[in-house]
């Protein structure tokens, strides 16, 4: 059995997440997740023409993504969704990955919340927040992380910065 590991990542696939991120964790697989993307057969293209033939890459809608993580093949995969939400929407697909790790997020017009101490861009609405506090509670892990030679930032001590929660 395959470990899985999950990004949150606004750019999705792209060469930080082939040089940095799949041969740190021994990917074998990258599935990015938007409904968007994977609709449009050029940006399709455009993501998955620089992923080395090692790697399995796909871009694929929630649904197909559903899919694909019901199958267990045994390979290492890496699941990149644009913004939160979307594991919240896939949560019974990803329970029992290693780690979420939130990379960069940039500023919407719906973010209100900064990370500061952490390198990369970091911005989150209340949605995000709140989603992402439900799954830390239900036992995911989750952690700010650009690189994977970067400090990461545990939810936890982010979360004790924001009041009232």
């Amino acid at each position: 059995m395959g470990k899985t590991y999950v990004r949150v990542d606004d750019r999705l696939v792209h060469g930080q997440t082939i040089v940095a991120w799949a041969p740190t964790l021994g990917i074998q697989e990258i599935i990015g997740i938007d409904d968007v993307s994977a609709r449009n057969p050029m940006l399709k293209s455009i993501m998955t023409m620089g992923v080395p033939k090692q790697y399995k890459a796909h871009i694929v809608t929630t649904q197909e993504a559903r899919e694909l993580l019901a199958k267990d093949d045994g390979l290492n995969r890496l699941v990149i969704v644009k913004v939160p939400h979307r594991l919240t929407e896939l949560k019974e697909e990803i329970r029992g990955c290693e780690t979420i790790y939130l990379g960069n997020m940039a500023k919407r017009p719906d973010t209100t919340h900064q990370v500061t101490g952490a390198t990369g861009i970091f911005f989150l609405s209340d949605q995000d927040v709140t989603e992402l506090s439900a799954l830390a509670q239900e036992g995911f892990k989750v952690v700010f992380q650009q690189l994977p030679t970067a400090n990461a930032t545990s939810w936890e001590s982010f979360a004790t910065t924001l009041k009232g929660r």
